[in-house]
């Protein structure tokens, strides 16, 4: 999609993501990578007990997951090299993710702007919805930096 595309698309949903099952050996192998190993992740046993009534995923691992759910939902940036993280404006954790649930991503195009030669700064809202419940799992304004590849020829 040209810049003048996404540019058309502003304030719309551009994409929705597949549904993504959050197993416990998931936030099993994120507490690992993260070396968070808080009982509500880890031990069900215990996380029963607590307010939670079960374990439930990291909320960054339910943000971690934001790059997979694009990439199954956007369209692609016309011309691409590569395109990485920028950061986030806003991120509100709303809802638990209990282990066993499933999320998805629902993103909407909020801007499009030149950032330097051959790259594009992209700002999402982001919403990732848990399946069946009224809250979502988190909300963000998420940026996403697309590098796009020199015209043939060009050598600037």
């Amino acid at each position: 999609m040209s810049a003048q595309q996404l540019q058309e698309r502003l304030g719309q949903e551009i994409g929705v993501s597949d549904w993504i099952e959050v197993s416990q050996s998931m936030i099993n192998m994120f507490a690992d990578a993260t070396m968070d190993h808080q009982f509500i992740h880890v031990d069900p046993e215990r996380a029963r007990a607590s307010a939670f009534g079960g374990t439930i995923a990291h909320g960054f691992l339910s943000l971690s997951l934001l790059s997979h759910m694009s990439f199954d939902a956007l369209p692609q940036v016309e011309n691409p090299e590569m395109a990485v993280n920028y950061g986030m404006n806003r991120l509100r954790f709303l809802s638990p993710v209990k282990a066993g649930e499933r999320i998805r991503g629902r993103f909407v195009l909020r801007d499009v702007a030149n950032k330097a030669a051959n790259q594009i700064l992209l700002t999402y809202e982001v919403t990732v919805e848990i399946e069946g419940a009224n809250k979502p799992a988190l909300i963000a304004e998420w940026l996403t930096l697309a590098f796009l590849a020199s015209p043939a020829g060009d050598n600037a």
